[in-house]
């Protein structure tokens, strides 16, 4: 067993790599948290120890599964999941975990009874990142479990083929931006390929987020709707995601257009107008619905500009896919797309780099062989013999 990290009396780094996040439980053993980095079981300890404290955690015998995941999804993720995360959650332990598994006691569920019902899952026609989901959230919720051990480490997630990203060439991206001149919601379109943004950040601004003087947009929160709640604003998605993007003149105008069409609009309708200072509202003044905007001006356009019929989101990997391809740094990307780290920019637009890579190459091969190096002088003088010969 490897040596525990200064002041951290519950954690510790094994032999193979692995740091591990070890507590006592009430009944004299200890529950240990597999981690990869020393700051992740750090935390860990810290959040089992606070959940032990306050009540969250149980170590009764009796305990079923189903008891279990309906006191985690309330208590634990509930609280600290954005809602969308929440309900997606709930919904993946209830229509398939809990159907199947609910009634067995929580130390007696097995790595067999898992994969079975993995496997039926997939033979039931659902996609392997769904039952991959339901695999993560099932490893996330018995980390918070008093139990020896977890059973889902003795369980393999099934393997997700890995999908490339779909997005618009350069070419592709003028057609849609062209189709979408004078449209209402022309602004959105220009903004979600100029600065990358997430279709809840885009449909969180504000007019308050804008500064025209410093040519900037603020992201500070994201908007979606939560079935049978309504609208829901939250935080963006990482601390990373709270950022300052530049705005392209192309930006700024269409925004400056955007802004006269809404202040008509507001005008027409009069007091049935509600002003909460949404840059991209309906005609009242109210939150985007985002199907209607989807179904009644996206996918139009989309026809229109005779482009491949792409996701929303797909215009955000556009922007990454046209920067990347413009020779622009990684690093730069990752800000742009408030991505929590560079690794997850590289693996997502992967497709992009071969292309790059031998444009570098090309570039350092010219560097080499100027007429002035060594190099070149020595390819020079090899030329000349050959022809001599």
């Amino acid at each position: 067993m490897g040596k525990r990290a200064n002041g951290e009396g519950t954690v510790y780094r094994r032999n193979d790599g692995r740091w591990v996040a070890s507590i006592s439980l009430d009944n004299g053993k200890r529950k240990s948290i597999y981690c990869k980095t020393q700051r992740e079981a750090i935390r860990e300890a810290q959040r089992a120890n606070q959940a032990k404290e306050q009540g969250m955690l149980s170590v009764r015998a009796d305990e079923t599964l189903g008891a279990f995941l309906t006191s985690w999804l309330q208590d634990t993720a509930k609280p600290n999941l954005r809602p969308r995360t929440y309900i997606r959650y709930r919904e993946l332990m209830e229509l398939h975990v809990l159907p199947t598994l609910g009634s067995v006691k929580l130390h007696k569920v097995s790595p067999q009874q898992l994969q079975k019902l993995y496997n039926k899952k997939l033979e039931e026609g659902y996609a392997p990142q769904t039952v991959k989901h339901i695999h993560r959230v099932l490893r996330d919720a018995l980390r918070w479990n008093l139990v020896v051990r977890n059973v889902c480490d003795a369980v393999d997630a099934p393997r997700v083929p890995k999908q490339e990203m779909r997005a618009l060439s350069g070419e592709q991206a003028q057609q849609f931006l062209a189709a979408a001149n004078d449209d209402p919601l022309e602004a959105l379109y220009v903004l979600a390929l100029t600065t990358g943004m997430r279709e809840g950040e885009l449909l969180g601004l504000k007019w308050e987020d804008v500064d025209f003087a410093h040519k900037t947009v603020q992201v500070r929160r994201t908007i979606s709707r939560i079935p049978r709640e309504g609208f829901k604003v939250a935080e963006p998605k990482t601390p990373k995601s709270r950022r300052s993007i530049h705005l392209t003149d192309l930006a700024l105008e269409s925004l400056k257009r955007h802004r006269v069409r809404q202040r008509e609009a507001r005008l027409s309708v009069g007091p049935l107008w509600d002003e909460q200072g949404w840059i991209f509202c309906n005609a009242v003044g109210h939150p985007i619905e985002v199907t209607n905007m989807i179904k009644r001006s996206f996918r139009p356009l989309l026809v229109k500009a005779g482009v491949p019929q792409i996701t929303f989101h797909c215009l955000r990997h556009s922007t990454a896919s046209l920067l990347l391809s413009l020779g622009i740094h990684p690093k730069i990307v990752q800000e742009l797309l408030g991505h929590s780290q560079i690794t997850l920019t590289l693996d997502t637009y992967s497709h992009v780099l071969p292309s790059l890579q031998g444009e570098a190459l090309d570039r350092l091969g010219a560097l080499l062989t100027t007429a002035e190096s060594p190099v070149a002088v020595k390819v020079a003088v090899k030329a000349d013999e050959v022809q001599g010969a």
